[in-house]
């Protein structure tokens, strides 16, 4: 078993020429998360159980851990495999920070074991390409 302080954590940062509340709201409506993230039934409600169905057919089980409403949102990113290098529980955590021309959007994906490189690069490229079409969600 892994130690919690050997866990790895995937952080992604980027400013956007967005609003906070714009952000905001591509982050917590399902018709939005589904255009930029994935088919979904969340709900904006701490404890709500919800899934993420991903285009390559993965299903991951979240819970809503806690929202701040325009300025941090976190929940459960769990995907079970039978493949243990695949199997992931993390806890994936919006930050939502103003700036002079919109808002700083940090997203930190934490709980990667340190043999889960590949999903660890992953991640990382699957994140910059969500935030690309965040941004054009966000737009409209």
């Amino acid at each position: 078993m892994t130690d919690a302080a050997e866990l790895q954590t995937v952080a992604i940062e980027r400013d956007f020429a967005h609003p906070p509340h714009k952000l905001w709201r591509a982050l917590t409506q399902p018709h939005l998360i589904r255009e930029w993230l994935m088919d979904n039934d969340f709900a904006p409600e701490v404890g709500h159980r919800f899934k993420l169905r991903g285009e390559w057919g993965g299903v991951l089980d979240c819970e809503v851990l806690l929202i701040e409403p325009e300025r941090s949102l976190s929940y459960t990113w769990d995907f079970n495999s039978d493949d243990p290098a695949y199997a992931l529980k993390s806890v994936v955590t919006f930050t939502l920070t103003p700036t002079e021309t919109g808002a700083r959007l940090r997203m930190e994906q934490s709980g990667f074991r340190p043999e889960q490189k590949q999903a660890i690069g992953g991640a990382k490229y699957g994140w910059a390409q969500f935030f690309d079409k965040l941004d054009q969600v966000a737009a409209q």
